[in-house]
């Protein structure tokens, strides 16, 4: 079988223009790109690396609405963030889903005078721990927005619960016996945020067909002329680029897209934030299949969460130069696993435990002295000309600083409004409503899921349409027919649960380009602790006839990605750097 796969940097270079170009797969430059094709807008993506690489995919798992946004009196982001959250939990039910969280509080008045109502003092003063009463006040008013958003399909989200030390070790009787209240509200999960993301890039795909060209491994690499110089990052292959609305929506690396646009800009000041996967069946017990959220000692929020059959435990928030490698650090390693015995001093954790690591950086914009935890979250807009060529026909450079997962569709909407008015363009549609890739259809029901279910298993068994349903959403439809006349179909045996048909399919349709998107992006593999040697010779050997590998290659692939998968690990780091 000979390669089917098209690049995606052919196809820019063969029609190297477009009323919009889009530095930046991420989720807010891939959202921004299917808002512009559902107005017919003639648009392109580059994407440096693979498509959801970068700070989309050192989330928290988590669709938000900010309870903690409260303390800088930022209730315009939360009110939006709310509102996006339960958008989601209606558009993308495939991957968004409703969390039940718990703070557990270890007094009842510390912190009345600071957080979380800070802002009446601007962020003075020390992080003290937050107390029942501050906590009650501040989901008091995060129930007040969280009104109307219908989280289960209904009016109104449930309201908070606060319990007293008895029934709090009821319901979670590994919970520190020094608590004396817990805090229960609902916020909602992100299941598979890189494929959430990729499902957002197909829809713009689909909406403007051969008017909406997305290329990952393509790199904004300088300009001439007033045009874009695009490098594949693969082969060194040039061509330049015309738009004249250029949307630089690379997060964390916003000052560097620019520098490499002729504009030298200060706008970013991102904060490196960590996490590690546990396959510890304890402490997963423990969770009561709850995410636990709390505020540790140093005023850091940290949360221990249930996800995939592991736990994940997170976050940090620290300074990082862009320049230094993005590593979950030993010491991070060691503060995530104290905390965990704080809250849950019965489990023993170690570093054996751990199967996976990650760590990103914050697209946060910059904020000098300010401490990580006092930085808004909420994001703007900058304009600027683009260098070079003539006045009259410069393009214009927008420039996204800030943005998160949650509100992606509102700030690809505000990015996508300002490209519209540069370009006298009318909006034709909103994106509000929209059901996102596995989301059309999707059964929310159990006799829906059932019928669904029962629909499609005409040439595989039920069971494993079920998977394929719980995995991609209603796009298993179409995997299941490419899986099905896939002749060489078969289950892999060091990564359980998946066939090489369903890899084959993703590798053919999905953008692939190397083994590690396949483990880290487009399955579960590398995240749930799978991606050993053995599995990752047998993906690429599975993949290898549609990419058009060879055994050379298939070798070359293993090693560079067992490489990014332990990215996040110093060791590693140090190691592939010699």
């Amino acid at each position: 079988m000979s390669t089917a796969v098209t690049r995606g940097f052919d196809q820019l270079a063969a029609r190297p223009y477009a009323d919009v170009l889009i530095l930046g797969g991420g989720i807010n430059g891939l959202a921004t790109f299917r808002d512009l094709a559902m107005q017919g807008v003639d648009v392109a993506l580059a994407e440096q690396a693979d498509f959801v690489s970068g700070a989309s995919a050192a989330s928290s798992h988590m669709i938000h609405g900010g309870i903690r946004y409260l303390e800088n009196g930022e209730f315009r982001l939360v009110h939006e963030a709310v509102t996006e959250r339960n958008g989601l939990l209606r558009t993308a039910p495939h991957y968004v889903r409703p969390l039940q969280t718990t703070i557990p509080i270890f007094s009842t008045f510390s912190g009345v005078l600071s957080a979380p109502l800070r802002f009446l003092r601007h962020g003075a003063g020390k992080p003290r721990e937050r107390g029942a009463a501050l906590i009650k006040i501040g989901l008091v008013i995060y129930d007040s927005f969280s009104r109307g958003g219908g989280l289960f399909g209904k009016g109104t989200v449930p309201r908070h619960t606060v319990h007293g030390r008895k029934r709090s070790l009821r319901q979670l009787p590994d919970l520190n016996p020094a608590v004396k209240y817990t805090a229960t509200y609902w916020d909602a999960s992100l299941h598979d945020p890189e494929r959430l993301a990729l499902d957002v890039l197909r829809d713009g795909r689909a909406a403007g067909g051969d008017r909406a060209r997305a290329a990952n491994y393509t790199a904004a690499a300088g300009t001439r002329d007033g045009r874009v110089v695009l490098r594949d990052a693969e082969t060194g292959d040039e061509t330049l680029f015309t738009a004249s609305v250029i949307i630089n929506a690379s997060g964390p690396w916003t000052d560097l897209t620019n520098v490499a646009l002729g504009h030298t800009t200060r706008y970013m000041g991102g904060t490196k934030g960590s996490h590690i996967v546990l396959d510890h069946p304890d402490l997963l017990a423990a969770t009561g299949g709850r995410e636990l959220f709390f505020e540790n000692k140093d005023g850091r929020i940290v949360l221990i969460y249930p996800l995939k059959g592991r736990v994940l435990v997170g976050t940090t928030d620290l300074e990082h130069d862009m320049a230094d490698p993005v590593v979950c650090t030993d010491a991070e390693v060691e503060y995530f696993i104290d905390l965990i015995g704080q809250v849950l001093p019965a489990i023993h954790v170690d570093r054996s435990d751990i199967v996976y690591r990650f760590s990103g950086v914050r697209p946060l914009p910059g904020h000098g002295d300010l401490a990580p935890g006092f930085v808004s979250r909420d994001y703007r807009i900058e304009s600027a000309p683009l260098a070079g060529g003539a006045a009259a026909s410069r393009a214009t450079v927008l420039s996204l600083i800030g943005g998160k997962w949650t509100t992606f569709r509102a700030s690809a909407e505000h990015l996508a409004d300002r490209a519209l008015a540069l370009l006298a363009h009318p909006r034709r549609r909103s994106t509000k409503g929209v059901p996102i890739g596995g989301g059309h259809g999707f059964p929310t029901t159990e006799r829906a899921r059932q019928q669904w279910i029962a629909l499609h298993a005409v040439d595989l068994a039920p069971a494993r349409v079920a998977t394929l349903l719980d995995r991609y959403g209603t796009v298993a439809a179409a995997i299941g027919d490419a899986i099905a006349l896939d002749p060489d179909d078969a289950p892999l045996a060091h990564a359980p649960g998946y066939s090489s048909g369903e890899l084959r399919h993703l590798a053919a349709t999905e953008d692939v380009r190397h083994l590690e998107d396949m483990l880290l992006r487009r399955t579960s593999i590398a995240f749930t602790g799978g991606a050993t040697p053995e599995a990752a010779r047998e993906v690429a050997e599975a993949i290898a006839p549609v990419l058009g590998w060879d055994d050379a290659r298939v070798t070359a692939e293993v090693e560079r990605a067992m490489i990014h998968v332990h990215a996040a690990e110093p060791e590693w780091v140090e190691a592939s750097s010699r």
